[in-house]
C-alpha cells in the first residue's frame, strides 16, 4: 500500500501542471534575490511576469489535457499565496509597490491563508478555487512585476513613458484586486458549508467508535 501510495505522489507531481507549480515557487526565490540583493528591478520584473505566464498555463493544461490531480488542486493555490504574498512583502521592502496598495492586496492574501489552515484545522474539507480568484491572482501577478518595472526608471515629467505605464497600470491593477475580494466573499458560504459537512460526519463517527 505505501509503495502504491508513494508511486501515485511521484506520478502526480511529475505532471506538467504540478512542475510548472513547482517552478513558479522557485521563481519566487530568483524574483527575491534579484530585487533584495541584486537589485536588478529589469530582471525581477520579467522573472514575476514569467511566474505569472505559468499561473495560467497551469490551469489551463491541467483541465484541457486531463492533468488534474488532488496534489494539484493543492499545489496551485499554495503556490500562488506564495508567489503573490512574498512579492507583496518583498515589493512594499524594496519601496517598489505603493504602501496603501500592497497593504490593500496583502490584508487579502493574510485572510485567505488563515482561512484556509484554520479549516484544514477543524477538518473541513478543501474548498476548490473559482474563477475570480485565479482572474484576481493572475492579474496581481501581471501588474505588480509593471510597478517594480516603472520603479526602476523614475518619470521625470508627466508626459515621460513611466508616467503613462505607472498609469496603465493603477488602471489594470484594481480590477485584480476587485475580483480577489469578490472571490473571497464567495468563498464565505462555500467555507460554511464543508464546515456544515464535517459537522454532519461527526455523529457517523462517533457511532461507529
Amino acid at each position: 500500500m505505501e509503495i502504491e501510495s508513494s508511486s501515485s505522489l511521484a506520478s502526480q507531481i511529475k505532471t506538467v501542471p504540478n512542475l510548472l507549480s513547482i517552478a513558479r515557487l522557485g521563481m519566487f526565490g530568483v524574483f527575491s534575490y534579484l530585487i533584495l540583493a541584486g537589485d536588478n528591478r529589469v530582471a525581477a520584473f520579467f522573472v514575476l511576469g514569467v511566474a505569472g505566464v505559468t499561473d495560467f498555463l497551469d490551469g489551463y493544461i491541467a483541465r484541457h489535457f486531463n492533468q488534474v490531480t488532488e496534489l494539484g488542486k493543492m499545489l496551485d493555490p499554495a503556490a500562488d499565496r506564495i508567489l503573490v504574498g512574498g512579492a507583496l512583502i518583498v515589493s512594499l521592502v524594496s519601496h517598489t509597490l505603493p504602501l496603501v496598495l500592497g497593504l490593500v492586496i496583502l490584508a487579502r492574501e493574510i485572510v485567505m491563508v488563515a482561512a484556509t489552515l484554520l479549516l484544514a484545522a477543524m477538518g473541513a474539507r478543501r474548498i476548490d478555487v473559482i474563477w475570480l480568484g485565479k482572474a484576481g491572482t493572475f492579474g496581481l501577478m501581471c501588474t505588480i512585476p509593471l510597478f517594480i518595472l516603472s520603479a526602476q526608471f523614475p518619470h521625470h515629467s508627466l508626459y515621460s513613458w513611466q508616467h503613462y505605464l505607472r498609469l496603465v497600470d493603477w488602471v489594470l491593477i484594481m480590477p485584480a484586486i476587485v475580483f480577489s475580494y469578490m472571490a473571497t466573499v464567495k468563498y464565505i458560504p462555500e467555507a460554511k458549508k464543508a464546515l456544515s459537512e464535517r459537522k454532519a460526519k461527526l455523529p457517523e463517527v462517533k457511532n461507529e467508535t
